[in-house]
């Protein structure tokens, strides 16, 4: 397992997502428009108060570690959520032919916001599909599923915003999606991850199913100025 996704908001920004983010030599954060993930290097002890001082006001920001943190008092703290970090270990052969997925576009961002805020898979904003390879299951024209990418960490690329609309339950799209989603970061010669809540059960089982297996706990902290 690699180090590297200890801290993979940092090695995101340092690296392969670089032109996503700004920020310093020891503190980086996404462009709000595309995520709200901010991070420091480790071990660098200036990095809540850095932070604090390169964002603007109210600027919300979310922080994840595989241990849990103490967060400095002048930081309002909005949520706590406990998560794991799952890594795909063996490519196996998928069969998803029965649906017909296509990839999405920016003409397709108010449809994908949308969803996302309907179902709460993570964060989404306008900029989030420009994490690249992001596809979707339409019905009668209507977006019903899709799944993408999110952080790039050296040879990792994470499985990201994997949901299903509440009409569409049952029919195996998220399923199919993560399928093939696994499959192309396997064809672009990376290995697939991806962050879960630790409470919900039901898609860590599914997530096993497709050849996953948990590497570490991944806490989350969504903070604001």
């Amino acid at each position: 397992m690699s180090k590297l996704l200890v801290n993979p908001v940092f090695n995101a920004l340092s690296g392969r997502d670089s032109h996503l983010g700004t920020g310093t030599e020891k503190v980086k954060y996404f462009y709000e428009e595309v995520s709200p993930f901010a991070s420091f290097e480790d071990g660098y002890e200036k990095g809540f108060a850095d932070l604090y001082e390169m964002l603007p006001a109210k600027r919300g920001v979310l922080l994840n570690n595989p241990k849990k943190i103490t967060i400095p008092a002048y930081w309002k703290v909005l949520l706590d959520i406990e998560g794991v970090q799952m890594i795909h270990t063996k490519r196996i052969p998928y069969e998803y032919t029965n649906v017909n997925i296509v990839p999405l576009t920016k003409e397709n961002v108010p449809e994908m916001v949308a969803l996302a805020q309907l179902t709460k898979p993570g964060p989404f904003a306008s900029r989030t599909i420009e994490f690249g390879y992001y596809h979707g299951i339409f019905e009668n024209g209507r977006l019903t599923a899709m799944t993408g990418q999110r952080m790039h960490v050296d040879r990792f690329s994470e499985v990201s915003a994997v949901c299903t609309h509440p009409d569409f339950l049952g029919k195996g799209y998220a399923t199919a999606l993560t399928q093939h989603q696994v499959n192309l970061i396997y064809e672009q010669g990376y290995l697939p991850f991806l962050h879960v809540r630790a409470d919900n059960v039901r898609a860590i089982q599914v997530y096993k199913r497709l050849g996953f297996v948990i590497s570490r706990p991944m806490n989350f902290y969504f903070l604001r100025k």
